[in-house]
């Protein structure tokens, strides 16, 4: 095990589960369809299994990386491709790209739900992500895309955004091992958005209202919720 293997196995109480295998992290890249046309925005770059796949096919790389260590050293091991940044920080708080950009990402499991709260708001400039998530995640947002939303979130995020599953991934394949598996999570921007980004809020305050006010609300097919709100806003 090399040195940098080494140091990430003992980061546990960060959440890391990295890619064990350089040809997985290849493949996880070339299946995204990343090309030089893009801006990707890497989350959770660690020891950068993907960021070196990345640096071969995008055309920039934001690396972000929230611990300094791995930073620096990810930073070195990069340092002759000066199309990718290393960022240390953490991704939750800093600056986006105020173009058009890409996400990739192998996140820790805990922080899924707040890294998707944040790039798929409309305001962000996201048009696709390729996410690593665990699996019950995936099967959960994809489900809310094909029928009735599972949660509030999937009636939220549907004007705006498909999902669909890309390949399963066993715990097996990380290192440290997380004791469930993960699977690849797709997320795209619709064009045109079934609501315009200027009605985000007023949408999702929407959406919030009707789940608290009625348990039934997830028998709602998602496409209802956008003709309801068109009726609602029309009225006032």
């Amino acid at each position: 095990m090399s040195g940098d293997r080494r140091r990430a196995a003992r980061r546990p109480h960060l959440g890391q589960h990295f890619l064990a295998s350089p040809h997985l992290a290849a493949a996880f890249v070339t299946a995204a369809g990343v090309d030089r046309r893009d801006l990707v925005v890497e989350i959770g770059a660690g020891t950068g299994a993907l960021t070196v796949p990345l640096a071969e096919h995008a055309g920039q790389v934001w690396a972000i990386e929230s611990d300094v260590e791995l930073a620096r050293r990810l930073d070195r091991r990069v340092r002759e491709c000066p199309h990718v940044m290393v960022v240390a920080g953490n991704a939750l708080d800093l600056p986006l790209p105020t173009r058009a950009f890409r996400v990739v990402a192998n996140p820790p499991f805990a922080v899924t739900s707040a890294l998707l709260r944040r790039v798929l708001d409309p305001a962000q400039q996201m048009q696709r992500g390729d996410v690593i998530v665990q699996w019950q995640v995936a099967r959960a947002r994809v489900r809310g895309q094909e029928g009735r939303p599972t949660d509030q979130l999937a009636a939220t995020w549907h004007p705006w955004w498909e999902f669909r599953r890309g390949r399963r991934l066993p715990s097996a394949a990380f290192r440290p091992r997380p004791s469930v598996d993960a699977a690849v999570l797709i997320v795209e921007r619709r064009h045109p958005a079934l609501v315009d980004d200027a009605h985000f809020a007023d949408y999702s305050a929407f959406i919030a209202d009707a789940f608290a006010r009625d348990r039934r609300a997830s028998m709602t097919a998602p496409d209802g919720w956008v003709r309801r709100f068109g009726r609602t806003a029309g009225a006032r």
